[in-house]
């Protein structure tokens, strides 16, 4: 195998144990999944030309918000992911395991063993969601009074609780073998309730790079697709990433129809997402 001089560098950094990063810039998407992002972010292109509503907050602004959502007083939100696995903390332990000296990751190493023999991919297998029943959801949901239920597609951790057709980290693909989020969108309609859903992709920009600063599998390429981008700055998403999370948003809509969309903080929080969010 014939190796580049920055994976010659980075092995010394290893080496030596210098520097902010143990791996080199890891290449997170393929070309395979730019290609169907473009496929989709073209479609979108051409039902937004054919309106009602363009892409300007001009135009955005003249959309009314429904009447089911003014008069809705109590709707459900849930958290649950593959974080629910560990079920330590709360769903941000795929981050936290892999900050040093964090009491999620002195849970890790004490509980499942380092980070880089035994990381958050290897709790996917353990997902079964042989338990979840759907059903008893809606019943339980409608009987308290909810109007609507916004369970999340996808957390800041990347795994996806749907049929994706543009990551191999699903629900569906992997672990349970299930699109728990599709379940959820038929099972609710019938109890009256409005199905809606959350994507918290956006953060996925840097979640997990406390992972690169010490050996862990976040490092690995074989599971880049995973845990990239895995930014280890403050630095604001690039146009590669924009588009896919535009991609995906766009692919849960198509496939599921939510009434209502939320997503979560950080896109307020970054000039760079207000054209994508338009």
């Amino acid at each position: 195998m014939t190796l580049n001089w920055k994976t010659w560098l980075a092995l010394l950094a290893l080496a030596l144990g210098v520097g902010k990063s143990f791996a080199v810039d890891l290449k997170w998407q393929s070309d395979e999944e730019k290609r169907k992002v473009d496929k989709i972010l073209n479609e979108v292109d051409k039902v937004v030309q054919a309106g009602p509503y363009k892409d300007d907050w001009d135009s955005l602004r003249g959309y009314p918000i429904p009447e089911w959502f003014q008069d809705a007083k109590f709707g459900i939100f849930i958290h649950w992911g593959l974080y629910s696995v560990p079920g330590f903390a709360n769903e941000w332990y795929s981050r936290n395991m892999y900050e040093k000296d964090s009491g999620e990751s002195k849970h890790h190493i004490a509980t499942y063993g380092p980070q880089d023999k035994f990381g958050y991919k290897d709790f996917i297998p353990l997902l079964k969601a042989d338990k979840f029943k759907p059903e008893e959801w809606a019943a339980l949901f409608q009987a308290a009074g909810a109007r609507y239920v916004v369970p999340v597609a996808e957390h800041h951790d990347g795994f996806q609780m749907y049929d994706s057709d543009l990551s191999r980290w699903t629900a569906k693909k992997k672990g349970p073998g299930r699109d728990l989020l599709g379940e959820q969108a038929k099972a609710y309609p019938k109890q009256g309730l409005l199905f809606a859903t959350s994507s918290h992709r956006a953060e996925h920009w840097w979640f997990m790079g406390g992972g690169r600063k010490f050996p862990s599998d976040v490092t690995d390429p074989r599971y880049a697709d995973f845990y990239g981008p895995a930014m280890i700055d403050d630095s604001s998403p690039d146009e590669e990433y924009l588009r896919n999370w535009l991609a995906r948003s766009c692919e849960l809509v198509d496939k599921y129809r939510p009434r209502l969309f939320y997503f979560d903080w950080w896109v307020g929080e970054r000039e760079v997402f207000r054209p994508y969010l338009k």
